[in-house]
Formats: structure tokens, C-alpha cells, sequence
């Protein structure tokens, strides 16, 4: 997994984003804790991708917003894009063991959305839809479940690890079993998320996932939601850590990757289909955010995949 930092502006922290390479898995995990081999420091920032931090034993703290919280054993953070989380110092998580689990919407297949507060309607992804605005959601694991989440979270790295033959289906099932549970856990507590947590967000990340395959700009997007451009661009950087054109971008991207992937439709016409009728623009602007053409991206996916 390699995130790129994006420079925050005025006071903002930091943002990282993550840009799967070709052929990548866009699921990573890595280990919480304290040891030689961890290094738990890091900076104020957010992602514009989800993930969640299970610990199976207690110890130490973690920075969440404004909020500092004790690590006890079960705590399950679901880290929405745009959650804060605080500076943090190598020994933060003395005593504590756990792992963190990553990814983008690329990993759930083609067919789910791209814009992530139009993911308040997908059932795996609904806990990861409340945008910054309460920081990372906690919950916790039953004492009798958390063998089991040890044991799958081991699994999914083991496969990303080792690449068995196979290995691509096994960490598909392995990460839905995961969303599947942690759905589970959080259904009592955001029962009503799909419909009422950020209201305004959801209905503008609605308007990017409709309207993202035609040309669309910061006031075509205020305007369908009927407030000022200026408003809108400083709440969806406050809650999201990124401008509404980054957004719009990004999701024209997660399809042209999809559709690069899976198709062998002329590079000419993804551009097209996801909203760039310049062929040029399209190809500038996935070099610029994947550091290859759209031709050469295609063809490395395809030689990782085989």
C-alpha cells in the first residue's frame, strides 16, 4: 500500500490518497502496536479511503479528532475518508496489539459506487459515510467474537502476503466477511446513517455519482444543491479534507480503472465515459494521479493479473 500525501491548505491536516497501482489489490493491512519493528508515530491527517483498527489486546491510546481514547481490548474504529486522526507518538500503543485493515472502493467490485457518501445505501459500506464530522466511529467486539476477528483479519494478510493461487478470490471473501461483521456491530448504532448523517454531504457526493460521465464543475454541483459555491467548497474540505473537483476527479478515475481493467474499449472513449471528452486532458490527468498513461496502466494490470 503506497499513499500519496496531499498538501493541505491553511490550517487543514494533511490528506493521504491511495491510488492503486496496476494490478494491485486495493486492500492492505497492517499491525497496530509497539515493537521494534512498528512504527506508530505519524501526523495529524485523514484519508480519502476507508479502513478500521481492531485491537485484540488493550494498551496505550489513540488520537481521533480532538479526542484522545484509551485502548481497550475489542475496540473496533471504522475510519470514514475524512476522519482526523491526531498526531500520534511512536509509543502511543504500548501494550496494545492490532491490525489495521484499508481499502478503496475498487476492491468491492465493479458495480459499487465510487463517490463514498453515495455509499450510505451500500450495506457494507453505510458505517463508513459519517464524513469527519464525529470522528472515527468506536465500537466494540464481543469477548466471544474476538478470536474470530483475530484469526480473519490473520487470514486476509496472509493471503495478500503469500499470493497463493487464488489469492485474489480469498481476500475478496475474506474482506466482505469482515464488512459483513463490522455492518453487523454497527447497526445499532447508525441505525438511521443511510439517510440522516450529513445530510448535505450525502446529497452532493449524490450528484458527483450521477453526474460524474458529463462535464461538471464546482457551481454545477452548488447549484444542484442550492448553496454557494464558496459554502460548499468549505465544507466538503472541513469534513472530507478535499475540494469537490478532487472528488469529481477521483471518482472519474476509480471508473476509468475499473473500465481499463475490464474492458478493451479505446483509451479515447473511457476518457469519454468518465467525463473527459478531450482524450489528452483524460490522459494527463490519469498520468498525473497514477504517474503512467492510461495505456501503460492497462497493460502492467494486465501482466500483474495473469
Amino acid at each position: 500500500m503506497r499513499a500519496r500525501r496531499l498538501t493541505p491548505t491553511g490550517d487543514q491536516p494533511a490528506t493521504y490518497s491511495w491510488q492503486p497501482s496496476p494490478g494491485e489489490l486495493a486492500v492492505a493491512v497492517v499491525q497496530l502496536g509497539h515493537a521494534p519493528g512498528i512504527n506508530g508515530a505519524h501526523e495529524a491527517h485523514s484519508h480519502d479511503f476507508p479502513g478500521i483498527a481492531y485491537f485484540s489486546e488493550p494498551g496505550g491510546i489513540v488520537r481521533t479528532g480532538r479526542q484522545v481514547r484509551h485502548v481497550e481490548a475489542g475496540d473496533l474504529l471504522v475510519v470514514a475518508p475524512g476522519d482526523v486522526m491526531g498526531q500520534a507518538a511512536s509509543d502511543d500503543l504500548v501494550g496494545a496489539q492490532g491490525w489495521g485493515v484499508f481499502f478503496t472502493a475498487d476492491a468491492l467490485g465493479r458495480d459499487t459506487p465510487g463517490a463514498h457518501l453515495a455509499w450510505r445505501t451500500h450495506p457494507l459500506l453505510f458505517p463508513f459515510v459519517h464524513g469527519g464530522a464525529t470522528g472515527a466511529l468506536r465500537l466494540k467486539v464481543p469477548a466471544a467474537q474476538r478470536h474470530e476477528w483475530t484469526a480473519r483479519i490473520e487470514a486476509l494478510r496472509d493471503e495478500l502476503e503469500h499470493r497463493r493461487d487464488g489469492y485474489r478470490e480469498a481476500v475478496s471473501a475474506h474482506l466482505v466477511l469482515l464488512l459483513v461483521a463490522v455492518s453487523r456491530l454497527a447497526a445499532d448504532v447508525v441505525g438511521d446513517l443511510r439517510e440522516n448523517a450529513e445530510p448535505l454531504l450525502a446529497e452532493v457526493f449524490d450528484v458527483i455519482e450521477r453526474r460524474y460521465p458529463e462535464p461538471l464543475s464546482l457551481r454545477e454541483v452548488a447549484a444542484a444543491v442550492s448553496i454557494s459555491p464558496g459554502h460548499l467548497t468549505s465544507t466538503v474540505r472541513r469534513r472530507t479534507g478535499r475540494t469537490v473537483q478532487d472528488w469529481i476527479t477521483e471518482r472519474r478515475m476509480v471508473q476509468a480503472r475499473r473500465l481499463l481493467a475490464a474492458t478493451d474499449l479505446p483509451v479515447g472513449d473511457i476518457g469519454r465515459q468518465v467525463g473527459f471528452p478531450d482524450a489528452g486532458y483524460f490522459a494527463r490527468t490519469f498520468g498525473k494521479r497514477h504517474g503512467m498513461s492510461p495505456t501503460s496502466w492497462r497493460r502492467f494490470n494486465h501482466l500483474n493479473s495473469a
